[in-house]
C-alpha cells in the first residue's frame, strides 16, 4: 500500500519542531487509512538523534538525503531529491508545512510530477468511501471552508500552517527504519546559490513566542504603535500586526497575523484595536488567552475574546503601561 510522507525540515543539521507537528496530522491519516506513517528530509550532516526523534515520535521509515549542497534551502536540488524519493517510494500523500522551504517546495514539485496541491489546509481527513484525503482551507478570503478532493493525479500534496496543531508525542523504545542516502548528481546543477543569511533584528520570533501583543487599525498611525512597542517590551512579548497595519507600511510583512501571514499560538494574545476580521482570526483564535482591546463593542474580536475592554486604547495602554511599570497586576 502506497504510504503518507512529510516533509521534515532540518537547520543546520538539527530537525525543526514544526516537522513533529506534521507528524501528528500524519499520523492521525495513518491510523485511519491503515498507511505507514514515513519522513523525508534533506540537509547535510543532519542529526542522527534528530532523525531518530522522528521515528520516536511516529515515523515508521525515515528517508534523509544528503550532500553539501542542500545544507541550505534551495528549491532547485531540493525537488530533485524529492523527485527522486516520489519516483522510488510513490507516495500516496506528501505533507509539508506552510513554510518558506514548503511553500516554495511543494509547488514547485507538484507541476513538476503533475500532481495535486492544496495549500495552507486547516484540516485534513480521509474520506471513508474512497480513502481519498480531504483537504479543508479557507477561501473566497475567508468567508467560506472548501474542502478539496483530488481523484486522479498523485502523490496527493497538502501544505499545513506551523502552530496550528500541537507536536506528536515522543513514544520511548519506539522503533523504526532509518535510511541516508546521497543526493543525486542532478543536485548539484542548481542554477541558484545560496550567498548568505541576513537576519530581521527587529522581528521577535511571532510563532514562538508566548506573549504577543498586536495592533490593528485602531492604532491609526504608525507613530501610534511606540504605545504597543512599550507595552510588548514591559511583557516580554514579541509585536504583531493585522494586515491593514502592514499594508499600509507602518510595521514590516514578518509582523503579519492571519491567513496570508503567521499563524500563533501563545499563552498570551493582547490585541490592541484590531477588529477581528476572519483573515486574522484564522491566525490567532487557538491562543491560550485572548485580551482585546477596542472601543467598538461590536468588534468580531470579542467573539473569541476571554478578556474584553472596551474603551478607546489611547486612554487604556497609558494605564496598563503604568501598572506594569510600578509591578501591579493587570487582571
Amino acid at each position: 500500500m502506497k504510504n503518507i510522507w512529510i516533509l521534515a525540515e532540518q537547520d543546520a543539521g538539527e530537525v525543526k519542531a514544526v516537522s513533529y507537528e506534521l507528524l501528528t496530522r500524519g499520523l492521525a491519516l495513518a491510523e485511519k487509512s491503515g498507511r505507514k506513517l514515513c519522513a523525508m528530509i534533506f540537509g547535510n550532516n543532519i542529526s542522527e538523534d534528530g532523525l531518530n526523534e522522528l521515528i520516536a515520535r511516529g515515523a515508521e521509515r525515515v528517508v534523509a538525503v544528503e550532500a553539501p549542497e542542500l545544507e541550505h534551502f534551495l528549491v532547485e536540488p531540493y525537488s530533485v531529491c524529492m523527485l527522486d524519493l516520489i519516483k522510488k517510494y510513490e507516495p500516496e500523500i506528501i505533507l509539508a508545512a506552510a513554510t518558506t522551504t514548503g511553500r516554495t517546495l511543494m509547488p514547485y514539485v507538484a507541476m513538476t510530477a503533475d500532481a495535486g496541491l492544496t495549500a495552507d489546509c486547516t484540516e485534513l481527513d480521509i474520506e471513508d468511501e474512497t480513502g481519498l484525503l480531504l483537504q479543508t482551507r479557507p477561501a473566497i478570503g475567508g468567508n467560506i471552508m472548501a474542502t478539496i478532493k483530488c481523484p486522479e493525479h498523485r502523490p496527493q500534496m497538502s501544505t499545513i500552517r506551523p502552530k496550528s496543531t500541537p507536536e506528536a508525542d515522543r513514544q520511548e523504545g519506539r522503533a523504526g527504519e532509518l535510511i541516508r542516502l546521497r543526493a543525486p548528481a542532478e543536485a548539484s546543477k542548481s542554477r541558484v546559490y545560496y550567498e548568505g543569511f541576513e537576519p530581521d533584528t527587529e522581528e521577535m520570533n511571532l510563532q514562538d513566542a508566548e506573549r504577543v501583543v498586536v495592533v490593528g487599525r485602531g492604532i491609526k498611525t504608525q507613530a501610534n504603535i511606540k504605545l504597543a512597542r512599550k507595552l510588548a517590551d514591559l511583557l516580554g512579548a514579541a509585536l504583531g500586526a493585522s494586515r491593514e497595519v502592514i499594508d499600509r507600511g507602518w510595521l514590516s510583512y514578518p509582523h503579519q497575523i492571519g491567513l496570508s501571514g503567521k499563524t500563533v499560538t501563545p499563552k498570551l494574545y493582547i490585541g490592541i484595536g484590531v477588529s477581528g476580521a476572519i483573515q486574522h482570526l484564522a491566525g490567532m483564535q487557538t491562543s491560550e488567552c485572548i485580551i482585546a482591546i477596542n472601543k467598538d463593542p461590536d468588534a468580531q474580536i470579542f467573539h473569541v475574546a476571554d478578556f474584553g475592554i472596551v474603551g478607546d486604547l489611547f486612554e487604556v495602554l497609558p494605564i496598563l503601561i503604568e501598572k506594569l511599570k510600578r509591578g501591579e497586576k493587570i487582571c
